[in-house]
């Protein structure tokens, strides 16, 4: 029985905001896939047809070790954000064939509020030792001490935020905002100092 494809002025628009990608590979040589949380459209993507993606377009490329780089920059709960309940659905809907090759989820710019949701909930919901592999990364001067930076293309919007974080701290705890965005915690992951990243190769 042929399997069921996701109907296809839905994949062009899955394709078209850009979500997913899977290109280049971490300083481990693990494959990485890509996730841009701003483009997710959670007012007119089912969680059903999300599963019905992943499983078609995206789980089959995954067949080896690979690590996930999550951009939650300028995720607003109202526009963008599917929630963790279906962030957990679709991660019990992974094939343990793909789940045993995922080594690291990469969360970039994450705010308070998921910080302190997945420290308190987060055991529960994602099972199988998800939240063991996740990793807070609130700079991208961060991220690269895993990923090289020419492997992975990073949305001009992530850089401008970057910069904001840099010389505005506070926004980095929720006490100053700007423009509405929603705004990264601090890094526990790593000493390097923060320095802009724009000028370095």
């Amino acid at each position: 029985m042929a399997e069921e494809q996701p109907p296809p002025d839905q994949i062009k628009l899955i394709h078209k905001l850009n979500l997913f990608k899977i290109k280049g590979r971490d300083k481990h040589h693990r494959k990485i896939l890509r996730i841009i949380g701003k483009n997710f459209p959670a007012k007119s993507l089912t969680v059903d047809l999300l599963k019905k993606y992943l499983e078609v377009k995206i789980f089959p490329k995954l067949e080896r070790p690979f690590v996930v780089v999550y951009v939650h920059t300028d995720v607003q709960k109202s526009e963008n954000f599917p929630g963790i309940s279906v962030l957990g659905s679709v991660y019990d809907a992974i094939p343990m064939t793909v789940k045993q090759y995922l080594e690291a989820v990469y969360f970039v710019h994450p705010d308070l509020q998921s910080r302190i949701f997945l420290a308190t909930f987060g055991r529960l919901i994602f099972t199988g030792g998800l939240y063991a592999k996740l990793r807070f990364v609130s700079r991208l001067a961060y991220l690269w001490e895993h990923v090289k930076r020419n492997e992975i293309e990073i949305p001009e919007f992530v850089y401008d935020h970057d910069e904001d974080l840099e010389y505005r701290p506070m926004m980095d705890y929720g006490i100053e905002s700007d423009h509405a965005r929603v705004y990264g915690a601090p890094a526990v992951d790593s000493s390097v100092a923060t320095y802009s990243m724009r000028c370095i190769s």
